[in-house]
């Protein structure tokens, strides 16, 4: 029901959609490592590599342990919007690796940064549904790796000890306030 909630949506212009779902895509992650790069964030870089390229692989795996064709091979009626999906369909990599990046990112995003990364995700989530691409499930268990993959590289790398560039005052006071305490 889900999915037929958001591929039955009207038809938008296709690049609409198509952007902000590359935002999933594995050239993403080439693209925040140079951000974290021309930011002199060694060790966030360090970690995006770790997550993006390592979610990815992941994802593959899953997908052949899994061996679930995309949502127009398991239901009918399906809208496909675009070129038709190929491969398999769970888990969805394209969360997967947004999921991942927006994760080890967080704590070095201020506040803005943070909501654009939070949209970043959604904006991959709900069109990979429209498109006839994935199914919740997948969108879900994409998201859900995408989640033990980025804890798992800030585990293994840790965060950035205080509040991220740009943060509001009150977050600094208070954190150094409990520092003090």
């Amino acid at each position: 029901d889900a999915f037929r909630l958001v591929n039955d949506l009207p038809s938008l212009p296709f690049g609409i959609v198509w952007v902000p779902m590359q935002l999933g895509n594995f050239l993403v992650v080439p693209a925040a490592v140079l951000a974290a790069l021309a930011f002199r964030r060694w060790r966030l870089a360090v970690g995006l590599v770790l997550a993006g390229a390592g979610v990815y692989a992941l994802a593959k795996v899953v997908k052949r342990f899994v061996e679930r064709g995309r949502p127009s091979d398991v239901l009918d009626d399906v809208v496909v919007r675009g070129a038709a999906p190929h491969g398999l369909g769970f888990v969805s990599g394209h969360i997967a690796v947004i999921t991942a990046l927006a994760l080890v990112a967080w704590p070095w995003l201020p506040r803005w940064g943070r909501w654009a990364a939070g949209a970043a995700v959604a904006a991959v989530f709900l069109p990979r549904m429209y498109v006839g691409a994935h199914l919740p499930l997948d969108m879900v268990g994409g998201a859900a790796l995408g989640l033990a993959v980025g804890a798992l590289v800030r585990l293994l790398l840790g965060v950035p000890a205080g509040p991220p560039e740009g943060a509001d005052e009150a977050t600094a006071s208070a954190r150094d306030a409990r520092k003090v305490a």
